[in-house]
């Protein structure tokens, strides 16, 4: 194994993750994969080789960002290892465990055009092959969506985690008045187009995502949605009675952000 070389994350990317270390870029891309991972010891090694091989069978050139953030198991080992042996993998490391801080660190950090979001037991390159062209279409989407409520869509997980996604989506609809059905999850994004947002964001944790699509509907860039099918590669590591009392009081407090944004302008 060669020698692991990194150096401090660029500036604009210090006041979210000023801990942060990212290994280099080893080219120009056109296609990024940005991968959070938090103690996923078990499964980050193959899903980081099943991307790896899927997208070389490709003709475009990519890199998948490894996002580690907060693991208290191997995890870091595992992601520093893939990208000193894989040219293609980069790794960024953050001291805490917050997935909205990963994704953002991560979309900041990427090179390509595009940029497509994977989580480490959630990802489909089929997916992806219909976002990107559809991101890349004339007069095509800014954002596309990996939608589980869209029609067509097939949501094999637990019913519990499928009411919960419901309620959110009500929510988000009644709230923000959202077009698309869903937020968390797969995305394919033009980077030049959404960085400004990623970078205006004021929410991390479970709401990144939901904040920076809503700023995408809002600002008239183009969201669209592709139904996706889901299945649980695990248990959901986050208690639902944990989670929903927290979402709410983010989604209130989102609310009253945005709405204090509009007065200002």
């Amino acid at each position: 194994m060669g020698a692991v070389l990194y150096r401090r994350v660029p500036n604009h990317l210090l006041a979210t993750c000023p801990n942060a270390v990212l290994l280099p870029p080893t080219g120009t891309v056109s296609l990024s994969i940005v991968l959070p991972a938090h103690n996923e010891e078990e499964l980050l090694a193959d899903t980081v080789g099943e991307i790896v091989a899927g997208m070389r069978a490709r003709a475009e050139e990519f890199e998948v960002v490894v996002v580690e953030n907060g693991s208290r198991d191997r995890t870091a080992a595992i992601a520093r290892s893939l990208a000193a042996d894989e040219p293609s993998v980069r790794m960024l490391q953050l001291a805490d465990a917050d997935y909205g801080a990963a994704l953002r660190a991560g979309l900041l950090a990427a090179t390509g055009d595009v940029v497509v979001n994977f989580d480490v037991d959630y990802y489909d390159l089929g997916f992806l092959d219909r976002a990107v062209a559809r991101t890349r279409s004339d007069g095509g989407p800014a954002v596309v969506v990996g939608s589980k409520r869209a029609p067509g869509a097939d949501d094999q997980r637990a019913w519990a985690r499928r009411v919960v996604t419901w309620g959110f989506a009500t929510l988000l609809r009644g709230l923000f008045r959202l077009r698309v059905s869903d937020t968390h999850g797969m995305k394919a994004m033009r980077r030049a187009a959404v960085s400004p947002l990623v970078a205006a964001c004021r929410f991390d944790r479970d709401l990144f995502d939901t904040e920076l699509v809503i700023r995408a509907e809002r600002g008239a860039l183009g969201v669209d949605e592709i139904p996706v099918t889901v299945t649980e590669r695990r248990p959901s590591r986050t208690s639902i009675v944990r989670r929903v009392p927290r979402t709410l009081m983010g989604l209130v407090a989102l609310r009253i952000a945005m709405r204090r944004e509009l007065r200002t302008r």
